[in-house]
């Protein structure tokens, strides 16, 4: 299938034309090449080393009065910067520190961590001149309201916002990425996107640390001659890159020893869905979704990961021969666009690099791990089934939920909602697609939900574990169970394909709070941000 689109330099401020997809088809598209980049310009599968981004330290520590808890204080700046992405070109983007990924967060359940983010990016987008104005979010955190990265509340340039982290849920792997309103898809494939680990002593027990704990951050992308990233969003329907990158390298090569490791995979292009796989046929043993450790390992050949989503897996190295290549593989889902090379994410090299047999993770495969709040709510517990429906307008080509979009709750002063539940209050939301030929990664803040079926079956076995991004595919109907704890307040749901999100597809719900009543964590105005007079 061939049709043309108009592809625009993301960060370099010109005009290309490539071709590809005009609007989203029903199935999967193949196209040899999205970029514009000359063959000795183009980045190959299995060239460059595996890098980890680096593990950002407070910069000071101490104890909260209030409950004599410890706390990490960190400083993250967005700024503009240059990546090594490409063979001989330099790309322009948006970082965390000036680097993509973002630096990691590390720490242990209960140590509190207050995060200053300092929006120090220039005024306004070199391409379409919108305001660099941002939101952050730490996915996967029970924070308050006003810390929670709700999309209107931004940081404007020059601005910074002091983040509160209670961290105070199991062990897992969070993320953080930019969620300011309606630019939320440009300015995190810029760049802004980060992880986040949660360590608590029964993870550490049970599974690898340290250097065989490893984070990978998965995306997609297009780049323009000059090595600018490209973006086209087709017609707000979703981005396909033809570059996968991990960890900011385009198809790296990791060096492992003959033992068992851990991957934390963090999915965060902002369209694309993957689906991988090894290339030797071998199981891959899902230990983590996103709300933490599941309470039983699930060994799969192949599993569906969407943007947002986190899976936390083991592979079992041991049996391979020094030298041998392993691949992860990506054999991709409908409706994603694919292209020459995006059937492969990375690859691993085993080396006979002498292994600890004192740790004794090197060659445990758990069976049984732990259980969660979430894994234990029984449907009889709900007190209401909710339903929505998520689709385009067709009449205002907007994505929406229950037709209900971010346009509606900016208009009704941030008050309009699509649920009020009570908190510590149990419910089912039922989410239904059936407006054909799309896929939505629904993300609902504050909480953990446990999938209760999909189409009237069980869920997948890889995704019985806590969750906070369901993947609703083509024709499908899944059932959440959730309970509402431990905050008051107004959170936010959305589909985490980020241009659907940021035209239009986004709601909020209030818990424990009637309209008419005070909010003490008001996300617009209890805890704005602040001007930022340091010179460094």
């Amino acid at each position: 299938m061939s049709t043309t689109r108009r592809q625009v330099l993301l960060l370099g401020g010109l005009g290309v034309l490539g071709a590809g997809a005009a609007t989203l088809p029903t199935g999967s598209v193949d196209a040899k090449s999205a970029s514009r980049l000359s063959d000795s310009q183009m980045p190959r599968p299995f060239q460059v080393p595996f890098v980890q981004a680096p593990f950002l330290q407070p910069y000071t520590t101490g104890i909260d009065p209030a409950d004599g808890l410890p706390v990490n204080y960190y400083q993250v700046t967005e700024k503009a910067a240059t990546a090594q992405i490409l063979p001989r070109l330099t790309t322009p983007i948006l970082g965390y520190n000036g680097i993509f990924p973002g630096p990691t967060i590390s720490l242990d359940q209960g140590t509190k961590a207050v995060v200053r983010v300092r929006n120090q990016l220039p005024a306004q987008h070199p391409l379409d001149g919108h305001a660099l104005s941002t939101s952050t979010h730490l996915h996967g955190s029970a924070s308050l309201p006003q810390y929670d990265g709700y999309a209107s509340d931004i940081t404007n340039p020059g601005f910074y916002k002091d983040y509160r982290y209670p961290n105070f849920q199991p062990a897992r792997t969070l993320w953080y990425h930019d969620h300011g309103v309606h630019f939320t898809a440009q300015n995190a494939y810029s760049g802004l996107a980060a992880q986040y680990h949660m360590h608590d002593p029964l993870e550490r027990q049970l599974l690898p640390q340290g250097r065989y704990d490893v984070a990978l951050t998965v995306s997609d992308a297009m780049f323009a001659e000059n090595g600018s990233l490209g973006y086209d969003d087709n017609t707000h329907s979703g981005l396909w890159g033809d570059v996968i990158l991990v960890n900011g390298k385009p198809w790296p090569v990791m060096k492992v020893q003959k033992r068992v490791y851990r991957f934390r995979i963090l999915n965060c292009s902002i369209s694309r869905s993957l689906r991988p796989t090894l290339s030797t046929g071998d199981p891959l043993v899902i230990v983590g979704t996103d709300g933490g450790l599941i309470p039983k390992a699930q060994s799969v050949a192949n599993y569906r990961h969407a943007g947002a989503e986190r899976y936390e897996v083991l592979i079992d190295f041991r049996k391979y021969r020094t030298g041998q290549r392993i691949e992860l593989r990506n054999l991709s889902n409908k409706n994603n666009v694919d292209y020459d090379f995006t059937g492969k994410i990375m690859a691993f090299d085993v080396t006979d690099e002498a292994v600890d047999t004192t740790d004794p993770t090197w060659n445990r495969i758990p069976t049984t791990l732990v259980g969660s709040e979430a894994m234990s709510l029984t449907a009889a517990q709900s007190v209401r089934t909710r339903r929505f429906r998520v689709k385009r307008n067709d009449v205002t080509n907007m994505w929406t939920i229950n037709d209900d979009s971010w346009q509606d709750v900016i208009a009704s002063g941030y008050k309009k909602v699509v649920a009020d539940p009570a908190v510590d209050s149990v419910e089912i939301w039922e989410v239904e697609n059936s407006s054909g030929g799309w896929f939505h990664p629904l993300h609902i803040h504050l909480v953990d939900f446990q999938i209760l079926s999909r189409n009237g079956s069980a869920a997948f076995s890889y995704e019985r574990g806590p969750k906070d991004v369901v993947y609703v595919g083509e024709g499908e109907t899944v059932r959440l169970l959730m309970k509402f704890s431990p905050h008051a307040g107004v959170y936010m749901m959305h589909c985490h394909n980020l241009p659907h999100e940021d035209h239009d597809m986004m709601a909020q719900f209030r818990v424990g709070l009637k309209e008419t009543d005070y909010d003490p964590n008001d996300p617009m105005t209890a805890a704005r941000a602040e001007w930022d007079d340091d010179d460094d």
